[in-house]
């Protein structure tokens, strides 16, 4: 069984090893029009990152003329998004966090939660206290935009075992085993280097579906103005592999 906080030490170099071939240039770039398309903001807005990763959207949104704040538990993470931000010229205030705890009240105009980063403590109630901290964190009229894996596509979808290639030619195998009853996906990675060695790392989050998140998002005080098939803003369905959620705070 995967380690409840096994969010705290996950998020490092060999993270980006097993995902980053994923993560281009060219895919952030237009995620982060999508992002200021889907939002409606003018240049010169406030944006919290919540869970920013290595700060890919971040940076990506600052060099568009926002405000950023990035809020992460990985200071690997950070590390990173500190330098592409220096290499990129533009200023992001960085916070080295649990997304449980957002140090603003009514500081931003938006929020964002991208790349399937809601859902990974130990609790539905856990993840209730996000919800709150970002409301909190939301100036009035305050967006929230939410991106997260469509439970619906995943179930239709759902396969017990994968294999790509990571950086510097790593074989990276992902063997999952999602529980239908609790909705928590547990999933047991093992890279393979071009010598043959061989780690293992784990990873397991909570696979809400749209109406569960609709719900806690709702309980949380904010109102639902929009449900998307992806940042593009294409309609949701059955076959939409992303969600995506907008909120208000009133």
């Amino acid at each position: 069984m995967v380690d409840e906080t096994w969010y705290a030490s996950f998020f490092d170099e060999e993270y980006l090893r097993i995902y980053e071939p994923g993560l281009t240039a060219e895919r952030t770039e237009r995620e982060a029009d999508q992002i200021v398309e889907l939002l409606g903001l003018p240049s010169g807005s406030t944006i919290l990152d919540l869970c920013c990763g290595h700060g890919r959207h971040a940076v990506a949104l600052a060099e568009r003329g926002y405000e950023v704040t990035g809020q992460d538990l990985s200071e690997v993470f950070l590390e990173k998004a500190r330098a592409d931000a220096a290499e990129a010229g533009v200023s992001v205030r960085w916070i080295h966090r649990d997304m449980r705890r957002v140090p603003f009240e009514e500081g931003f105009d938006a929020v964002i939660n991208m790349f399937s980063a809601f859902g990974y403590l130990e609790t539905e109630a856990e993840d209730q206290k996000v919800l709150a901290q970002v409301r909190e964190a939301l100036r009035p009229g305050g967006l929230f935009l939410l991106d997260t894996i469509h439970q619906a596509w995943l179930l239709r979808n759902f396969e017990s075992r994968g294999w790509h290639t990571g950086t510097d030619g790593v074989t990276v195998l992902e063997e999952r085993e999602l529980d239908l009853l609790t909705g928590r996906n547990e999933v047991t990675v093992t890279l393979i280097d071009t010598d043959g060695a061989r780690r293992e790392h784990q990873h397991a989050m909570r696979i809400y579906s749209a109406a569960e998140l609709a719900r806690m998002v709702s309980q949380a005080g904010l109102t639902v103005e929009a449900a998307y098939g992806g940042l593009d803003g294409s309609e949701l369905a059955l076959d939409s592999r992303r969600f995506v959620l907008l909120a208000r705070k009133d």
